[in-house]
Parts: C-alpha cells; structure tokens; sequence
C-alpha cells in the first residue's frame, strides 16, 4: 500500500537541499537517510534521501543526484510516496493510519448510527474525520480524544460523544448578552399597584 509521506517544498540553499511539508507521524522512520520513495508525479521519482536535517523546525532533504538549487527548485510540489505493509501498525497503540480509519461505522456511544469515514483531513490544528451520513450529507468529527472515545478496528467501528449542535441542530445557543437580560428581568422592580 502506497502513503504520502511528505510534499516537497522551496530549494534551501546552493547544494541541492528542499523543504518538505511532512505528512506522516514517523518522519524518523519514512523519511531517513538511504530511504527509496516513488513520487507523484511519478517521473521525478524514485528518489533515495541522502542526508535530513532539521533547520528552524523545518525538516531538510537531500536526495542523490541532486547537487544544486535548480536541481532542488526542479522537484517543488512533488509528493513523496512510501511502501508500507497494509498491516503494519503504528508504533503507540493510540495512533493510526488513515487506511485503517477508512470506511469505519461511526456510532454515538448510546448507539446511535451516524455514518462512514469517507475522508480524514489533517489540518495543522487536529485531524478531522468527515462522515457521510446515510441521507448523504456530511458532517465533520474533530479527531480528538474527548469526542471521538474508542476506535475498534475489530468491529470496524468509531465511537463518538458529539458536543450539542456537531451532529445535529439541538446546539444550546448561550451568549453574555442573553445571561444579561434574563438577569435583568429577574431582577427588575414589580409594578406596585
């Protein structure tokens, strides 16, 4: 099974060296020195990292054969592609990948069916899970351990405890300005008559 694993970026520097936008959770693993990655689009590739380093928190690659900035410049925007054994896990037992969240059921933790993964969108903030419900619409799950409670790759099942208002229209709506004027009714002199 093929994973992007990272998109390449602006050249940095005189000697063949890119950015990279990471988009895997084990760059250690997937994008060390002697790695082979397909790319997309395909003809760029394969490319083997040579060296990586980390610079002003952004992660640096060399690939063999590429010596020079225009080499580097040459290879923006190019996906990078790694093998991975479709039954391989990740190493914490908390993380997944996202061909093992594909497809998943997604109930309510009293039951209720809500729909199907039928995307996963990593967002610098947190993951999202976008869930097509049975009537087609959709709706989108932050991947964030107070909602989504348990993932069950067993039973092929994703667990939730939505906050009011995300899966459907019963959001309680509470705003200073409503407080103030219940308060101020509350409080308010009775005609004396």
């Amino acid at each position: 099974m093929q994973l992007v694993v990272a998109r390449i970026g602006r050249a940095h520097g005189i000697k063949g060296e890119v950015t990279v936008e990471v988009r895997t959770d084990e760059p250690e693993l997937r994008l060390g020195p002697g790695a082979v990655l397909a790319t997309d689009p395909a003809a760029t590739g394969p490319l083997t990292i040579e060296t990586g380093r980390v610079h002003s928190g952004r992660l640096l690659l060399r690939f063999e054969g590429v010596r020079d900035r225009t080499g580097a410049e040459a290879l923006r925007n190019t996906l990078l592609i790694a093998e991975v054994d479709p039954e391989e896990l990740p190493e914490d037992p908390d993380e997944y990948y996202d061909h093992q969240l594909m497809d998943l059921d997604v109930v309510t933790k009293d039951g209720a069916e809500v729909g199907r993964i039928t995307e996963i969108s990593h967002l610098p903030s947190q993951d999202l899970f976008i869930v097509e419900r049975p009537d087609g619409s959709e709706v989108m799950v932050p991947f964030v351990e107070e909602i989504v409670t348990e993932i069950d790759l067993e039973e092929q099942k994703a667990v939730i405890d939505p906050p009011p208002g995300l899966i459907d229209d019963r959001a309680e709506v509470a705003s200073a300005r409503d407080a103030e004027a219940a308060d101020a009714s509350e409080s308010a002199p009775e005609d004396q008559a």
